[in-house]
């Protein structure tokens, strides 16, 4: 299996083929409406207004595995994204990350790349950077700022020699 063979289903409701977005870099990232790290879309919306939709996306998917923090339905959390960090970039319907019923999508980046504590996700705001060729490049942690992507982004960025 390759990123570019999973399929999720939007927030509003639209079975979408990641092949959507091959050839552009792509984010995942497990999110939560009521986390410490929520603040964490502002920096994501910033990162997708700098350099996409046409070179990156931003792909949030909600997730209520980590203590109870996104307990709303789709459309309250679409909204509370929209009001509050004012996110443009596609949101997924909610997903678990983890353990059997965890998303084939998300069982599959685990296993493309381990933290330091192991495959399993463990916490909200767990990003994974693909290249525009559908690789697993690199994981960062719930405490990375996505700022922290931003070298990795613009050396993707690069045309290769």
């Amino acid at each position: 299996m390759r990123f570019y063979d999973f399929e999720a289903v939007t927030i509003d409701g639209e079975k979408v083929s990641m092949k959507a977005y091959e050839g552009k870099i792509v984010v995942v990232v497990n999110t939560a409406s009521k986390c410490g790290f929520t603040p964490q879309y502002q920096e994501l919306e910033k990162i997708y207004k700098q350099y996409g939709p046409e070179k990156i996306v931003i792909l949030g998917f909600p997730c209520d595995q980590f203590a109870h923090q996104e307990p709303g339905s789709n459309a309250d959390i679409k909204n509370f994204c929209e009001i509050n960090y004012g996110v443009t970039f596609p949101l997924f319907d909610k997903v678990d990350v983890k353990g059997d019923d965890a998303h084939p999508l998300f069982k599959y980046l685990s296993k493309e790349k381990s933290s330091l504590l192991g495959s399993e996700i463990k916490w909200n705001f767990t990003k994974f950077l693909i290249d525009p060729s559908g690789n697993v490049v690199k994981r960062y942690a719930p405490s990375a700022s996505p700022e922290k992507m931003i070298s990795a982004i613009e050396k993707l960025l690069q045309p290769k020699v």
